[in-house]
């Protein structure tokens, strides 16, 4: 029952954020003044405002159309794109999967060899090893993405011609991109994985497992990382999450036809609709992920349970 009660009360959190992000989302159209004008080119005349004023439903009292629009958004539908004349999620479900191609290849590479290289820093602690592997984290955090992105375009597209700079089609097109994307956050799960480790390792329950004669690695694996996965699994759905929202700067660096793309380009076109459907869509992504951590909580700390 305790179980239940701690999913269920995630779930409802997760169904007022939501509902949150809606509000913000809808009403934020209103900030500018009056949509319709914003909405149209300048040379838009007050015939042309009106009519298309009163297509959309903006002459109607504002809380019908919030419940119009929310009622649209649990049945998914976002209204039409401005630019393309098509369903605003016909075109979110379009960008997707780039976007969840290069979100899943990037954090899957910097998991992998975030893991390992945190591990073997908590290990060696305040070795050579250890500080070298500090040193590295620190300046992938420090480097911004787009400088990096930049680089590796100068370096591997133009001056050696081993890789593609931009567009999607072949695995060789997705290696930049993914590596400019999954810097970052390799380093920053590096020295999650070092600290929370070497957390874990501190205490009592691992001192035992030592004297009882068990090697490091023995240790680390059956005994430590268990526990010390808690606050990485957080910091990686929260990752996974900001990805799959869309990679505004490494996608337009890269031309990569992802979520970000789209919104940058709805935004440079006012078109509101696109805007709202992937601003909606990123809330709920960051909703749903934080969900299943919080499912992964259960797992790994069955203290969560009581």
């Amino acid at each position: 029952m305790k179980t239940l009660s701690f999913v269920a009360g995630r779930a409802l959190q997760g169904l007022v954020v939501l509902l949150g992000v809606s509000l913000v989302v809808f009403f934020a159209l209103f900030l500018t003044g009056d949509p319709a004008a914003v909405m149209l080119p300048p040379d838009a005349n007050a015939a042309e405002i009106a009519a298309f004023r009163e297509a959309m439903g903006f002459n109607d009292p504002i809380l019908v159309q919030y419940a119009r629009f929310l009622g649209g958004v649990m049945s998914g539908e976002f209204g039409n794109s401005l630019r393309f004349q098509r369903p605003a999620v016909d075109l979110l479900i379009e960008r997707l999967p780039a976007t969840a191609l290069l979100a899943c290849v990037a954090l899957l590479w910097s998991s992998l060899l975030g893991f390992l290289l945190g591990t073997i820093a908590a290990i060696r602690r305040n070795s050579a090893l250890d500080f070298a592997i500090r040193v590295v984290s620190l300046l992938g955090q420090a480097i911004p993405v787009f400088w990096l992105a930049l680089l590796l375009i100068i370096v591997f597209s133009l001056r050696l011609r081993w890789l593609p700079s931009s567009g999607i089609g072949s695995w060789r097109q997705l290696i930049l991109p993914s590596i400019a994307l999954g810097a970052y956050y390799l380093s920053a799960i590096t020295r999650l994985v070092r600290a929370s480790l070497i957390e874990v390792l501190g205490e009592n329950y691992i001192r035992t497992a030592r004297a009882k004669g068990l090697t490091s690695w023995r240790i680390v694996v059956h005994h430590a990382l268990r526990n010390a996965l808690i606050p990485v699994i957080t910091v990686q759905g929260m990752y996974f999450a900001s990805l799959l929202g869309g990679a505004l700067v490494t996608e337009i660096i890269f031309a990569w036809p992802g979520i970000g793309r789209l919104a940058v380009d709805a935004i440079q076109t006012k078109d509101f609709p696109v805007v709202q459907a992937v601003v909606l869509f990123a809330a709920l992504v960051f909703v749903a992920v934080n969900f299943l951590v919080d499912l992964a909580y259960l797992w790994l700390n069955p203290r969560i349970r009581l």
